[in-house]
């Protein structure tokens, strides 16, 4: 029997779930398909309901439901729990499990860079479901200090609760940081701009953007016009998508050149 599993957002057609998993369920042999799906809000008690009933086999979880979807599971990881962030689902017994593994991913992701993330600063734009996974993340490579800004203040605000170390900054005020992070959807549209002063802060400063399709975002082109270092998150999306691919299937994929070169849109 042929096992389904589907990534599931809104906005949805930039993902290159589909393309990535595909490409390792062919690779090793599973009898398994892979598809996205864009869903309303009301559709997600629906579609955990598929899993119970096992006609689909797993989920990851995308903008902007990685929280929302939380109530319909019943367990969910340490990870998960600690994040109250999920991407990945899939059904143990009779148990619908949320898991996250965009921690290890952006963690990894960050490694990878070689940047050195230990006791420097870091702002982060946005306070959707990511965030508490890039929190998380930087905290276990020991940063030094965290500031969140985000159009709507209230979500930030809300974001606080959970990390009471985050320094809120008013939405488009510039303070001096390490590192910058983009983890809002502005950016999936080609004509999307964060208004920031690029050639004041830019210089050797490192600018990340969870963002991988487009792979240069205007944030991140406009950054490295005036000096900055900076990375898409097509690293951290690769390696979530491992850990998920092995929760469901048991088996490792490999992330060689021939991955990232198949990636290369």
């Amino acid at each position: 029997m042929s096992k389904k599993f589907l990534v599931v957002g809104n906005p949805i057609e930039h993902s290159l779930s589909p393309k990535l998993h595909n490409y390792w369920i062919k690779k090793n042999n599973i009898k398994a398909s892979y598809e996205k799906k864009l869903l309303e809000k009301e559709e997600l008690k629906k579609i955990i309901l598929e899993i119970r009933e096992e006609k689909i086999h797993g989920i990851n979880v995308t903008v902007p439901f990685k929280k929302k979807i939380i109530p319909f599971l019943d367990v969910l990881t340490d990870e998960a729990n600690k994040s109250q962030s999920v991407n990945t689902i899939y059904k143990i017994k009779d148990k619908i499990i949320g898991d996250n593994t965009d921690i290890e991913g952006f963690k990894i992701a960050l490694e990878t860079t070689r940047q050195i993330i230990n006791n420097k600063t870091a702002l982060i734009i946005g306070a959707g479901g990511v965030v508490p996974s890039i929190i998380i993340a930087l905290k276990k490579l020991q940063i030094k200090k965290i500031f969140i800004t985000n159009r709507t203040e209230a979500k930030a605000v809300e974001m606080k609760k959970f990390f009471p170390e985050l320094e809120i900054v008013e939405w488009r005020k510039m303070i001096d940081f390490d590192i910058i992070i983009n983890a809002t959807s502005i950016g999936l549209n080609e004509k999307d701009e964060i208004k920031i002063d690029y050639e004041k802060i830019s210089r050797n400063k490192f600018f990340y953007d969870v963002i991988y399709n487009p792979e240069e975002t205007n944030f991140l082109k406009k950054a490295k016009n005036f000096g900055g270092q900076v990375e898409n998150g097509k690293t951290m999306f690769i390696h979530q998508a491992q850990k998920a691919f092995f929760i469901w299937h048991g088996i490792l994929p490999e992330i060689d050149t021939e991955t990232l070169n198949f990636l290369r849109l």
